[in-house]
């Protein structure tokens, strides 16, 4: 059975940074891709970033150049760093793990998700 847990949530000031994490077990992280997705109250999910197997990353416009996913094979952990935060970044973030290539985008091709962490980002 496929298990993800995120962690690393927070209220934080604009500007300031967080890195979310999303353990996985052995089989999901190394091998298949890895997203994180976003959902306010109220909208509907939205993707972040992704990073498939071994390296190659994606990213949604919003967060480019601010957000950085990366692995760490040894711990079965896929981070996501976030720098320069802004108030729209604010929102439950979820980690998604699926053999999807090349549909990383699309939520609907994850089969498992974690619980989600919250990110509130105060002006």
């Amino acid at each position: 059975q496929v298990q993800l847990a995120e962690s690393g949530g927070g209220l934080v000031q604009a500007g300031a940074s967080l890195r979310l994490s999303c353990a996985a077990s052995e089989r999901t992280v190394n091998g298949n891709t890895i997203a994180w997705f976003r959902q306010a109250p109220g909208k509907r999910r939205i993707f972040v970033g992704a990073i498939t197997w071994p390296n190659k990353t994606y990213y949604s416009d919003s967060v480019k150049g601010r957000f950085t996913i990366s692995r760490a094979n040894a711990d079965n952990t896929v981070y996501l760093q976030m720098n320069d935060l802004k108030r729209e970044d604010t929102s439950l973030y979820y980690c998604a793990e699926g053999n999807v290539e090349p549909y990383v985008d699309d939520a609907d091709e994850y089969h498992h998700w974690g619980q989600g962490t919250q990110v509130t980002v105060s002006s």
